[in-house]
């Protein structure tokens, strides 16, 4: 539990790069690059933070290049999980405008399970296997 916590952590400070990042680049890059962008920003901080903090203790052999674009497509997963029942509860459920926070707390929820998975199964799994062959 507290390894899922921390990852939540990582997230809710993600989410404030990526919403600080968005709101200083949509000047210039306007609201869909703009968007690229700052949730690279944010995966990056996601990256670090659950590298030093979340999964210290599972850091992979591989080299850091590689363990970050596995982590950057694990993040995309969760995101297109996250959009997928974002979009099943407003356009499935006709939702009012006044409930569409709880669709994007659905989706933020459903998205975070999945990353905390691939994350935990397929980018840092290094001595999470040793710990699981010494047990």
């Amino acid at each position: 539990m507290k390894q899922f916590l921390q990852f939540a952590f990582a997230g809710a400070v993600g989410f404030l790069i990526d919403a600080s990042v968005l709101m200083i680049v949509h000047q210039w890059l306007g609201a869909y690059y703009g968007r690229l962008a700052s949730f690279a920003c944010a995966v990056l901080t996601t990256w670090l933070i659950n590298r030093s903090l979340t999964f210290r203790n599972q850091i992979s052999n591989q080299p850091l290049h590689h363990e970050f674009s596995r982590y950057f497509l694990t993040m995309l997963a969760g995101g297109a999980v996250n959009v997928a029942c974002y979009s099943l509860m407003v356009y499935g459920l006709a939702l009012t405008v006044s409930a569409l926070p709880l669709a994007v707390g659905v989706g933020s929820l459903a998205g975070m399970m999945v990353n905390y998975w691939l994350s935990r199964s397929f980018v840092f799994t290094a001595r999470n296997q040793e710990t699981k062959s010494d047990a």
